[in-house]
């Protein structure tokens, strides 16, 4: 059985940072399949709440769920590897605060072992102090990042993005191999249920709108 004095004996504190995080540190975040979707639901088996199989146990409008590692755990990872890391805000501002751009967002350079990458985090919508905390946790998950940290998990999201871009073009090509508008509709209808996203049934819509135009001409 391998201990924590083991691994900090024989991995590089950057090797540290790119260990795969255990599940219990894992958190999920719900994000809305569309904008159209108004119901919530307790997001548990038997409801539509998770579009991807992943409950987290909220209360939301379906969703898929990103994955992310929590402020606590990441830290708690950067403390074993490297117990004097730090990070600094690239900018400060006139009362000598962290600066945040014109798009509330913060970039930071965070150090570990003696090697320093950048990172930028945001508010995520928040106001008030939790704005601050969030941007700087935020700005932190993605400097590890860059360490390797949770990379796995960000790997995961960036193909479920690619997934989601195949899927809405499958869509828009199944309402052009359509002969009615009729057919085009009962396929922005499919589109819907399955939780497809607003723009990708504006471009079925506008698949039929072609369609009505042309023969209308």
């Amino acid at each position: 059985m391998t201990t924590t004095t083991d691994r900090a004996v024989t991995l590089d504190p950057l090797d540290v940072l790119r260990q795969p995080f255990p599940a219990e540190q894992i958190g999920y975040l719900p994000k809305p399949v569309s904008r159209d979707e108004k119901e919530r639901f307790g997001c548990k088996q038997g409801t539509r709440a998770s579009a991807d199989g992943i409950y987290c146990g909220g209360y939301h409008v379906r969703s898929n769920h990103l994955a992310y590692v929590g402020h606590a755990a990441l830290t708690a990872r950067l403390l074993d590897a490297d117990e004097a890391w730090s990070w600094e805000p690239v900018a400060f501002d006139d009362r000598g605060l962290p600066a945040l751009d014109q798009n509330g967002g913060l970039w930071i350079r965070l150090t570990v072992a003696g090697v320093t990458r950048l990172g930028y985090g945001d508010a995520q919508g928040k106001n008030g102090p939790n704005a601050v905390k969030e941007a700087i946790g935020d700005a932190l998950r993605n400097a590890g990042m860059r360490f390797g940290a949770a990379l796995d998990l960000w790997s995961k999201e960036d193909l479920r993005a690619t997934q989601e871009q195949e899927s809405a073009r499958e869509w828009v090509v199944e309402a052009q191999a359509q002969d009615t508008v009729n057919g085009v509709r009962a396929v922005w209808k499919e589109a819907r249920e399955a939780g497809a996203d607003v723009k990708v049934l504006d471009q079925i819509s506008a698949v039929g709108t072609a369609m009505t135009t042309g023969r209308a001409s």
